[in-house]
């Protein structure tokens, strides 16, 4: 069916399948944001399909869904350009014992589209590369520290980062000693940690902006820090990447880091994720340097023809197409909506919408505003009632009008339930069981 009523919403097959995945799959999914504790109690679906902005669970219920593959499916799901460049390389072979001509076809095509690299190496996944960047700056330094911003969520499923969270079990202590934190938009702060660390630090690696802007003169303030003390400027781009302009922030701000990490909509949901930056500190990983050599990126499924492939018809339709400009002009009418119908229902000051227009996410609020886990459950609850999987409000480029309309229509149903609780004083009776759980936490 492709409408849900709000109460009595049953998912059967998918809590049957839930409990396969659970039977063979530790968490029952390959990433812990996926995992239906992030869902309200026996309302996690199980996807059976998806086609531009929608998704039918395995019970038959289609669903307007929102942050589509963790934010990586920015074109929506088996884009028509994407799927012909897959299908036309898959039937070419995609793994050879030497390199493919598609591997320079697909950096040249990268740098072209983000001038403020000079040399890119694919991979896979986004901690690949953050992984290589810290070990090169480390090389190129000599230094062993790295500094992370200590405000941004995720870097890396490696011992260097993973070790500063509380899921830090089995990373030696000696490993996260190693990893120190600054504040975002803190230049004195950073200043003051890097001279407290002098000609220890490796590198500053931070997510160039996320749910705010950067403040005015920041990123080239950490380019100067970055510069006097010797150490490495990494910006992550996963997210920014592409949403923010076709050459992340780095093209928007203007501001040039030493390395940069890419991913996410960098395949629209295709395995494929890249590390650039300076020719100078790239060359540590080839055969045209006279120094030590740097085990940079070695992946034996890193330059899969048709992950390249999909990567290179992402770029040019997003050139072609406009699409960060669309992303933009998408999420501006859904945060305007959803403003107007939570401030039309009395909950504006605890349904909070916040977030560069391509990167939207909610804050679910309790009476005292603060965050609150049992009222993102009520809240996702509704949602899913109403046909509406959103983890967050991340659009993508297949939404349509129609689409950003009913979710609005959604939000309003959910946010009448809201103020109930509000009133009530006790999310409980609406939540339907416990509430969702954090993803990063100590205990099960």
């Amino acid at each position: 069916m492709d409408t849900q009523e709000s109460e009595g919403f049953l998912l059967p097959r998918s809590r049957q399948a839930n409990e396969r995945l659970h039977a063979a799959i530790p968490g029952g999914a390959h990433t812990y944001a996926k995992g239906d504790d992030q869902y309200p109690d026996d309302l996690a679906p199980v996807i059976s399909h998806g086609h531009g902005a929608h998704v039918w669970d395995v019970d038959g219920n289609r669903y307007v869904e929102y942050g589509s593959g963790l934010r990586s499916v920015s074109l929506g799901h088996a884009h028509p350009r994407v799927v012909e460049a897959v299908r036309r390389e898959v039937g070419r072979g995609s793994n050879f014992v030497r390199p493919s001509v598609v591997e320079a076809e697909a950096a040249e095509r990268f740098l072209a589209t983000v001038p403020t690299a000079e040399m890119v190496k694919f991979a896979k996944n986004g901690s690949d590369v953050t992984t290589a960047a810290v070990r090169l700056a480390r090389a190129v330094t000599g230094r062993a520290r790295v500094a992370i911003c200590g405000d941004h969520p995720f870097y890396s499923v490696d011992d260097w980062f993973i070790g500063t969270t509380p899921m830090s079990a089995g990373v030696p202590a000696a490993t996260t000693d190693l990893t120190v934190a600054f504040p975002y938009g803190d230049l004195a702060a950073t200043e003051e940690l890097l001279t407290r660390y002098r000609d220890e630090i490796a590198c500053l690696i931070l997510e160039p902006a996320t749910h705010t802007e950067p403040p005015p003169g920041y990123l080239a303030g950490l380019r100067e820090l970055a510069d006097r003390h010797g150490c490495v400027l990494v910006f992550d781009e996963m997210i920014t990447g592409f949403r923010w302009s076709e050459a992340g922030a780095q093209g928007l701000y203007g501001v040039v880091p030493d390395l940069s990490t890419f991913g996410k909509a960098l395949g629209n949901g295709c395995a494929v994720s890249a590390l650039a930056g300076r020719r100078d500190l790239m060359e540590w990983g080839g055969l045209r340097h006279s120094g030590d050599r740097v085990f940079l990126l070695s992946t034996t499924h890193g330059a899969e023809t048709h992950s390249l492939a999909a990567a290179m018809a992402v770029q040019s339709t997003y050139v072609e197409e406009g699409v960060t400009a669309r992303l933009h002009a998408l999420g501006e009418r859904l945060a305007a909506g959803v403003r107007d119908v939570a401030a039309g229902m009395g909950v504006a000051d605890h349904v909070v919408v916040r977030g560069r227009a391509s990167n939207l996410v909610f804050a679910t609020l309790d009476e005292n505003r603060r965050p609150s886990q049992p009222y993102r459950t009520l809240f996702l609850r509704r949602l899913l009632a109403g046909g509406v999987l959103a983890p967050s409000f991340v659009v993508s480029d297949a939404l349509s009008d129609a689409d950003i309309d009913h979710t609005v229509d959604v939000v309003a149903q959910a946010c009448a339930v809201y103020r109930k609780a509000l009133d009530a004083g006790d999310p409980t009776p609406w939540t339907g069981g416990r509430p969702v759980k954090p993803v990063f936490r100590r205990s099960v």
